[in-house]
């Protein structure tokens, strides 16, 4: 697989998070919708959006690299993610959901790795980890 693939597989991760959210609570999720932030509001679109009912998703499709070590870089992306999310008002359920990655040498799936690092930057933002095959979502935090 070369980095070139990655748009897609992003994209086909986040349209398989968006049928999830649609099989549990119905339709109303849209792809990349935008949302105002900030002061002055300025647009932000954000993965998954179902604004009837409030719920605000980012989706992270990423894995451990192959000798195990944490993708700094990526892990750098997921940070952003959720300060873009922060900015949202607290009427707003707001998810990150990475894919449930595992490695060999690890102890902990790269979603647990990334909650136990940064749950002091969460606030209200909920992280979970949907694994493609079973079609399952965890929810990490305590929040749910």
């Amino acid at each position: 697989m070369s980095n070139s693939d990655n748009p897609k597989y992003g994209a086909d991760f986040q349209k398989q998070v968006q049928q999830y959210f649609v099989n549990k609570y119905g339709p109303g999720f849209e792809l990349e919708m935008k949302i105002p932030i900030g002061e002055p509001p300025k647009d932000h679109k954000f993965d998954i959006v179902n604004s009837d009912l409030g719920i605000v998703i980012e989706c992270k499709r990423y894995t451990w690299t192959v000798t195990g070590n944490v993708p700094s870089a990526k892990m750098g992306f997921t940070n952003e993610a959720v300060f873009y999310l922060r900015f949202l008002p607290d009427k707003y359920v707001k998810y990150i959901v990475m894919l449930k990655a595992h490695h060999p040498k690890r102890q902990e799936s790269l979603a647990e790795y990334y909650y136990r690092m940064n749950r002091h930057l969460l606030g209200a933002v909920k992280v979970a980890e949907y694994d493609p095959v079973s079609n399952e979502l965890s929810v990490l935090t305590s929040l749910e």
